[in-house]
């Protein structure tokens, strides 16, 4: 008899929706997956990439057994071992690096392949090993760091609003977010508060499809954003409409911050921003006079070099309004500073080694570095040759002959071209793990469906084998995935109430035990004073390096998500490479014009880092001065080997060191 059953997940994958998921097992084989129809923010809806997931786990080109390189470093050439081979040389060459150079020699890049708490870098999983060997320290900075800590100098966390909470919003600005690509379950939330009258602001320097169905675009220049946010508070002020009893009882800086607001009236920002100062006005009155407003602001618009105190700013506006005081109102950016699991990655295994941390952002920084080398680079959950910052120099690094490159991988990326030992990894249907997205409210189990395919091997079990071959006899190395489970709820804190492994494992989901609805900071901000915190007088903008366009290169770069991949996740899916097509970049007509370029045509786009082929297409989606070439597709599935990263600068955004991918300046020419 055939049997089929139905096994309860969630989406491991880099997005803040973090998808419950109904897998359909038949005889032992994924068959079908679908979106959970109880879970109340996914409701039965998957994204067009991950439906295709049944698809992409059974991919032809799935790395399925631990295999040692035979050609030189990038050419992908492999021969088939066995694990216990793979885990003999990989312990003995990391006891010779400890031995010669130290731990710190060691560099564990871990990426945002998967979030997971058990798996993946929301619970900094293999840190307990890496800790234990001394290791250097991974700075995961990557993604979002900069606006992390800019909403914390404001607001004391990055954590805010339940979006959920944005079907209650009067006026809602979607800024620097492409919703309809990148996370597009806020919508059913925006389209309910729309139901009621909700008016939707798109603010961004491209013309998405998520600004196609707003009320409004505003095509604002690339990282201008903190200007637009002070001449907003500036009209609410010249409109009489700030919250004065919020401002007094609840916030603390303002005479310095009112007096940053007043530099920066609509018509100087509308000189800065791009935006007429009409709209800039118009919009300042909307907001002055509707409550609540909802902030919608993600990873975007904090990836260039003033980051972190565009989010800063970004997040006084509701300090201004009172917005805070209502269901529906204030800033929503991610929700992982409200998820209390307790992550221990036992950083005391070695107290007497002193250990360096080191900046993912800065990968070819670090591989150059010859005064204290890296002489293993252990990569996971990651793809840096197609998703890094300054390729070129990330790929000189990664040819290094003295440097030991092991990848744990699922297919064969760019990056696996350049290792030394390739271990298989499973896929999400295959292990077990503990998922909070950072765009909701809920703690998500995934049980594993089916056996890992091949010799495939989870991270945990990966790092289990491991530390047996090398010998190590700490006990928390050896703990199993619902013995880290069982730790990361054992949090004292009110929200965990209810929210038991059992529990997990029998509904899928549960809601972190929070108010609801959830007005986040109605007993005080988490600051010493328990008070917001204006942005001082001097401290509102910071200007993108793409605002001295003074030399050679004119044009400012944007590298937006793609519809169809997910960094480069899904770049080797042959029906979704299909959809993305070759690589484009869109240009606006005044600038091809310009050039002498036309529509369709094929052209180089460069800078002093490097170039890339491309399909030019002529477009109104993009103002004069901007253009936009989408990020994730792989390297060496492009025409000439590269993708669009070539193009940017390994420099640091104002806070964390956060990456700055949409503020690079290049130029365009023909095809020589």
């Amino acid at each position: 008899m055939t049997r089929e059953l139905n096994v309860l997940g969630a989406c491991p994958l880099d997005c803040p929706d973090t998808c419950s998921w109904v897998v359909t097992v038949r005889d032992g084989e994924a068959v079908g997956l679908r979106g959970n129809k109880v879970q109340p923010y996914t409701r039965g809806a998957l994204c067009v990439k991950v439906n295709r997931y049944v698809e992409h786990t059974k991919a032809a080109d799935r790395i399925l057994y631990p295999m040692r390189r035979i050609g030189p470093k990038g050419s992908g050439r492999f021969t088939r071992i066995g694990w216990d081979e793979a885990l003999d040389e990989i312990a003995r060459r990391l006891t010779a690096i400890i031995e010669e150079f130290g731990g710190e020699a060691i560099w564990p890049y871990q990426g945002t392949g998967t979030l997971g708490y058990i798996q993946g870098e929301s619970g900094l999983a293999g840190w307990r090993l890496w800790n234990a060997l001394g290791a250097s320290r991974h700075d995961l900075n990557i993604c979002s760091r900069a606006g992390n800590l800019g909403l914390a100098r404001t607001n004391g966390t990055p954590g805010g609003m339940d979006p959920e909470m944005f079907a209650r919003s009067r006026l809602i600005l979607l800024w620097g977010t492409n919703t309809l690509t990148s996370g597009h379950h806020l919508w059913k939330f925006i389209q309910d508060a729309r139901a009621d009258g909700a008016h939707v602001v798109a603010i961004d320097p491209i013309r998405t499809r998520t600004a196609d169905q707003a009320d409004e675009h505003l095509a604002i220049r690339p990282g201008t954003d903190a200007v637009l946010a002070l001449a907003l508070v500036h009209v609410v002020l010249d409109e009489g409409a700030e919250d004065r009893d919020f401002i007094e009882r609840h916030t603390e800086g303002w005479e310095g911050f009112e007096r940053e607001v007043r530099k920066y009236p609509p018509k100087v920002a509308a000189e800065i921003t791009g935006i007429p100062e009409k709209t800039i006005r118009a919009l300042g009155v909307r907001l002055a006079h509707t409550r609540p407003t909802a902030i919608r602001a993600t990873m975007g618009v904090q990836r260039h070099q003033g980051g972190g105190t565009a989010m800063r700013t970004i997040a006084c506006i509701p300090g201004v309004t009172g917005d805070w005081r209502h269901p529906g109102g204030g800033v929503a950016y991610s929700t992982s500073a409200h998820v209390p699991l307790r992550v221990d990655p036992r950083r005391g295994l070695r107290p007497e080694t002193p250990t360096r941390t080191l900046t993912m952002t800065r990968l070819a920084e670090g591989l150059a570095d010859t005064r204290r080398p890296v002489k293993c680079l252990w990569v996971y959950a990651a793809n840096p040759m197609g998703s890094t910052s300054d390729q070129n120099r990330v790929r000189e690094g990664l040819l290094r002959e003295d440097l030991f490159t092991v990848v744990m991988e699922q297919f064969p990326t760019d990056t696996v071209d350049y290792a030394d030992i390739v271990l298989p990894a499973t896929m999400q249907f295959e292990h077990a793990d503990l998922h909070a997205g950072y765009g909701h409210m809920y703690l998500m189990w995934n049980e594993p469906a089916v056996p890992p395919a091949g010799e495939s091997a989870s991270t945990t079990e990966t790092f289990r084998r491991l530390a047996r071959a090398m010998g190590l006899t700490e006990p928390s190395l050896y703990a199993s995935d619902l013995e880290i489970a069982e730790e990361l709820l054992s949090a004292d804190h009110p929200a965990l109430a209810g929210v038991t492994l059992e529990r997990l494992r029998a509904e899928g989901w549960a809601r972190l035990n929070y108010p609801n609805p959830f007005v986040p900071f109605a007993g005080g901000f988490p600051t010493p004073s328990r008070r917001l915190r204006f942005v001082p007088e001097g401290k509102g903008y910071v200007p993108p390096a793409t605002a001295r366009a003074d030399g050679p290169y004119k044009l400012a770069l944007i590298t937006p998500a793609p519809h169809v991949f997910l960094n480069t996740v899904f770049g080797n899916n042959p029906e979704l490479a299909r959809r993305a097509g070759a690589p484009k970049v869109l240009v606006n007509a005044k600038d091809a014009a310009d050039r002498g370029l036309s529509d369709g045509q094929r052209v180089r786009v460069f800078n002093g880092h490097g170039a890339m082929t491309a399909e030019l297409q002529v477009s109104d989606r993009v103002a004069p001065g901007v253009v936009a070439a989408p990020k994730g597709s792989w390297p060496k599935l492009s025409p000439d080997g590269v993708n669009v990263n070539v193009l940017v600068e390994e420099r640091d955004a104002d806070m964390g060191r956060g990456a700055v991918y949409h503020d690079n300046l290049v130029e365009i020419g023909p095809v020589p």
